[in-house]
């Protein structure tokens, strides 16, 4: 800071010339074109997002299409778990009940894509890849499938200007 004529002044110098036009701003900005560095990236994935996206995808539907066949929809196993037998099958089985019932599986489905579609990331991708794949076996279909048909509008972006 400089001192001229009882009021301070800023020394910063702009290539060439001394800014004296500045009443000694708190940071001197670094790039006078900032507006252009701030403009958002379009949310692509990359290949090992793929591949993990698609690792959850296939462990979610089949475990879901483990829990609807072989748990709640296999009578031996409906009669044991009815009649009182606590398992761990028995307890998925009552916990993915109360769940389908509710349309958890969809609604959560339904949450997560319509704020993956206002703000994309990878996280909110996944877990809304969760909840659809469980809802869409689970008898969640109709919420579900909305929910995934926003997953996928959550990719589409404005096509490059030409020029």
């Amino acid at each position: 800071m400089l001192r001229t004529s009882g009021r301070l002044a800023c020394s910063w110098r702009v290539p060439g010339r001394i800014n004296r036009n500045l009443a000694c701003a708190v940071a001197w900005p670094r790039l006078p074109d900032h507006i252009a560095a701030m403009t958002k990236k379009p949310f692509r994935l990359t290949p090992y997002q793929v591949q993990f996206l698609l690792v959850v995808g296939f462990v979610t539907v089949g475990s879901a299409l483990y829990v609807r066949y072989l748990a709640i929809e296999f009578s031996q196993v409906a009669l044991a778990c009815d009649a009182g037998l606590q398992t761990l099958v028995c307890k998925s089985r009552s916990v993915s009940t109360v769940l389908f019932k509710n349309s958890v599986f969809g609604i959560v489905a339904l949450v997560v894509a319509t704020l993956n579609l206002m703000r994309p990331s990878i996280v909110l991708l996944t877990v809304g890849l969760i909840a659809a794949g469980l809802g869409i076996v689970l008898y969640n279909v109709v919420l579900s499938g909305l929910a995934i048909g926003l997953l996928i509008l959550g990719f589409a972006r404005p096509a490059p200007a030409t020029a």
